[in-house]
């Protein structure tokens, strides 16, 4: 495991996450020291936790709390992972409001929280007029509201959630083509009705769903350095129709293209304000 510390803090702390571990690596029990939320922005990787076994690929967000032990798993043949991993102080974990967060094991991709977690690594990078601090305790902010009603309990067998991974890790290899539905369903050998079932019931959004996910996120990470047009975003990130782009993409992140750029600035004060109370 490589670990790359982005930012530290009183209130928070930041670190990027590699791992390389595959099928013949042997897991082992851990347990979380502090809350986290660590956002998958690559490859996969299991989580045995809760009485349960957990699917975690690209767009989802792992959830950890002081105390609960986990068993990382590496069963599938897909070159390690990357995660942006936040660690959160009681305070700030409390302000987020409530239990419903916490007592998860994991928050499916949701196109509300790839934006803003990609707007976090880029500002890690450099690549956003807004600070790393800020842009996370604003995806932390998200992550708890998507929590809110939401079931912690996975549901489809071992062999089915191999299938759903290894179809998500189909789906992430080709976001910037055209996918249909059969095309993936091929690929986990499966009929297209069988396929959506088993791929909704394993990470709890349709084959379509994450694929826009990855799109979203991709939009955002390259929206974040400033260089390119709107139009050669919304190709490079595997949207065919400039228009649908940036309906899609307001529809996620509540700002269409150009004002996601400029509202990464705005989100400053807000957030301050916020870190300020929980320090």
């Amino acid at each position: 495991m490589q670990a790359t510390t982005l930012y530290e803090g009183e209130a928070l702390s930041v670190y990027s996450y590699r791992c390389s571990a595959g099928p013949a690596d042997r897991p082992f029990a851990e347990v979380h020291q502090r809350h986290s939320l660590s956002y998958v922005r690559r490859g996969s990787f299991g989580c045995r936790t809760l009485g349960a076994e957990h699917e975690l690929t690209a767009g989802a967000v792992m959830i950890g709390r002081p105390g609960r032990e986990y068993v990382a798993t590496h069963a599938h043949h897909c070159g390690g992972d990357e995660c942006l991993s936040v660690k959160l102080s009681p305070e700030l974990a409390e302000s987020l409001g409530g239990e419903s967060l916490w007592r998860l094991a994991r928050v499916p991709p949701l196109p509300e929280l790839v934006v803003l977690a990609e707007l976090a690594q880029a500002a890690a990078e450099g690549r956003a007029a807004i600070g790393i601090d800020e842009a996370v305790v604003a995806f932390a902010g998200k992550c708890a509201h998507a929590a809110s009603g939401r079931d912690a309990r996975p549901a489809g067998d071992a062999r089915a959630r191999r299938r759903a991974v290894e179809a998500a890790r189909w789906l992430e290899a080709h976001t910037a083509e055209p996918v249909r539905l059969e095309d993936v369903a091929r690929e986990a050998h499966l009929s297209p009705f069988h396929f959506l079932r088993v791929f909704r019931a394993v990470h709890g959004v349709t084959p379509h769903q994450y694929l826009l996910r990855l799109r979203l996120a991709r939009a955002a990470s390259l929206l974040a350095d400033e260089t390119l047009s709107v139009t050669d975003v919304a190709l490079e990130s595997g949207f065919a129709d400039l228009s649908n782009f940036v309906r899609t993409f307001r529809r996620a992140a509540g700002a269409s293209p150009g004002q996601f750029r400029r509202k990464a600035r705005r989100l400053r004060k807000n957030v301050q304000v916020r870190l300020a109370l929980a320090a």
